[in-house]
């Protein structure tokens, strides 16, 4: 009868759990789009809070280049696109996407803006998994501290002044959270780095989409 119990018992649990794998399965599927579509609406609020619509006269969320394979460590991201800002078909900046792996809570998520002049036209978090109250400060809509990035480069501070001033740089920490500034500042200095590696191929890209779209057409 033990035998038995047990034997029931167990195919019990192994029904249950089959029962509560579907059920998980179908409620994430019914759900991943939602997410996703969350997710696109989040980064088109920040590409235009970095670059404002008074800024460009392009689609901004439609207008990208590709980045290419060996930058993709340097940005902590697997693939990706670079969204361009234009006026009059001029590039005036860009909208890197980077990730800084070593958040306190794990990795960050953020849009980095850069002027064709190298300065920063803004900096966004789209996702983190910071300490409510602490490290999630970096988030525009608790704290301010992520504006302080607006305007900097790599000749203001020089890069080995992109630390937190715990660490003898420039940049303030946030009270009772060091890690989260910390990672933070040193991604986007790695995103500058990166947009100096590959501005010419990014500006070269943008002139000739530029002048492709403005290509008249043949009629036959």
């Amino acid at each position: 009868m033990l035998v038995k119990s047990i034997r029931f018992n167990s195919f019990v649990l192994g029904i249950f759990a089959l029962i509560t794998a579907t059920l998980l399965s179908f409620t994430y599927e019914g759900t991943k789009e939602r997410i996703a579509e969350a997710k696109r609406e989040v980064a088109k609020r920040a590409l235009l809070e970095i670059i404002p619509l008074t800024r460009h006269d392009n689609d901004v969320l439609g207008d990208t280049v590709k980045i290419p394979i060996e930058y993709l460590s340097i940005l902590g991201i697997k693939n990706g696109e670079i969204n361009l800002a234009r006026n009059k078909d001029d590039l005036i900046a860009v909208i890197v996407p980077t990730v800084a792996p070593d958040g306190y809570s794990g990795k960050i998520q953020m849009m980095v803006g850069i002027n064709v002049n190298g300065t920063i036209a803004g900096v966004r978090v789209i996702s983190h998994n910071e300490t409510p109250g602490l490290g999630d400060k970096i988030d525009l809509k608790k704290n301010d501290w992520i504006l302080d990035f607006n305007g900097k480069s790599l000749e203001n501070p020089k890069p080995k002044y992109w630390k937190v001033k715990k660490d003898k740089g420039n940049f303030d920490q946030l009270t009772g959270a060091t890690i989260t500034p910390r990672a933070v500042v040193t991604q986007v200095l790695k995103t500058l780095q990166y947009f100096e590696k590959d501005k010419a191929r990014l500006l070269k890209e943008a002139k000739l989409q530029s002048s492709t779209k403005n290509m008249p057409s043949i009629e036959t």
